[in-house]
């Protein structure tokens, strides 16, 4: 009887080391499954002016977002953000780091994996490059090219401890190169910067010329590389996006514009004063609805389903002084459409008194989330 009491012991004690080590086993798989989870997105919004195109520091930059506004973006049911990053805020000119910028960007991934957010951290803009500047550098100099690639460097020590399914990284935002082949060649030579450091990370990839869905036919893509999540941005008709925008040509224009439907006739255009009409000549007559705006989505579409990639529009929003019914329409129409054809978007933008769903007050344009979120 004792024998046998000890024998059961054994077996129990042997059973138990099994069981331990089939646990830790289990746990140190899924450990590495969740860290290699694809990154997937669905609904976004865009945290533009905080570590972007801002010029608040210090505590106003701090209190700008913060851990609640993360809190009230997944409570509106969105998944994700874009977060657009400027070198002028994150580096010197040296390219050391503005320290303070880095603590923010990291808590922020913090607080977005705690309310299961997943983050597009853009590059927005360089020193080198500005979509809309006249001079850049980055085209010409291959210093500065090189410059770009150390960035993307510097970025991956920072973020390399996140894993694959909470964080992608958005090579660069609405490059717009003279020739095509010099933003495939940037692609290129950035996306093997990062590869040689991050396998599996998911890597966003625009277009030239802003990111326009019309140049999607001559982007060139890394082969073989699920890991890639294609991006356009879209404002089209861009009368109603940016209608009296100041820092557009359309900027003194507060005349009539439509949607759907001709954005401007012709009767319309002709009771202009003539200052307004140069302006807003190409608009007239030109019409939109649901299905041109299909089609003018085509090249991106026709791009990610012969790649088996993703896609995704990283931007797209009207700004908020434009006629308000005529607004309403046409995030109903985009909102369809990105479900229709199963791609991803990020709305421009969060907090803003231009394009945001929350004004810089606080109070929230509630009508304009619902439909955001596809409840039309």
């Amino acid at each position: 009887m004792q024998l046998y009491i000890k024998l059961g012991g054994v077996k129990a004690v042997i059973t138990t080391l099994i069981l331990i080590c089939v646990v830790t086993l289990l746990w140190s798989c899924s450990e590495k499954i969740q860290v290699s989870e694809t990154f997937e997105i669905k609904r976004g919004i865009n945290v533009a002016h905080w570590l972007s195109q801002s010029k608040r520091r210090g505590l106003e930059r701090e209190q700008f977002f913060t851990r609640l506004d993360v809190e009230r973006i997944a409570s509106m049911g969105f998944d994700h953000i874009r977060l657009p990053i400027d070198e002028e805020q994150m580096w010197d000119a040296f390219g050391k780091r503005h320290n303070e910028a880095f603590q923010l960007l990291e808590n922020c991934m913090k607080w977005c994996k705690e309310n299961k957010l997943r983050v597009v951290v853009d590059l927005h803009i360089l020193r080198s490059h500005y979509f809309n500047a006249k001079e850049k550098p980055l085209w010409t100099d291959p210093a500065e090219q090189e410059k770009f690639f150390d960035l993307w460097r510097d970025l991956s020590k920072s973020l390399n401890k996140f894993p694959n399914s909470l964080v992608a990284y958005e090579l660069m935002n609405e490059a717009v190169a003279d020739n095509h082949e010099s933003w495939n060649s940037l692609v290129d030579r950035a996306y093997r910067a990062i590869r040689a450091l991050e396998k599996n990370r998911t890597i966003v990839i625009g277009s030239n010329m802003w990111q326009s869905a019309n140049t999607f036919d001559v982007l060139k893509v890394p082969a073989n590389d699920k890991n890639i999540l294609l991006s356009f941005h879209f404002y089209e008709p861009f009368l109603l996006s940016h209608y009296a925008a100041r820092w557009t040509p359309l900027r003194d224009y507060y005349g009539p514009v439509h949607y759907p439907g001709a954005v401007l006739t012709q009767e319309e255009f002709d009771s202009l004063p003539e200052t307004a009409k140069k302006e807003v000549e190409e608009w007239r007559e030109k019409k939109f609805n649901k299905e041109i705006l299909m089609e003018m989505w085509r090249k991106p579409i026709q791009k990610a389903k012969a790649l088996k990639l993703p896609l995704y529009c990283g931007e797209f929003g009207i700004i908020s002084n434009a006629p308000q019914t005529d607004s309403y329409n046409w995030y109903k129409d985009m909102i369809q459409l990105f479900e229709a054809t199963d791609i991803a978007y990020a709305k421009w933008n969060y907090k803003s008194d231009n394009f945001g769903l929350i004004h810089n007050d606080g109070t929230e344009n509630k009508t304009l989330i619902n439909i955001v979120l596809g409840g039309h």
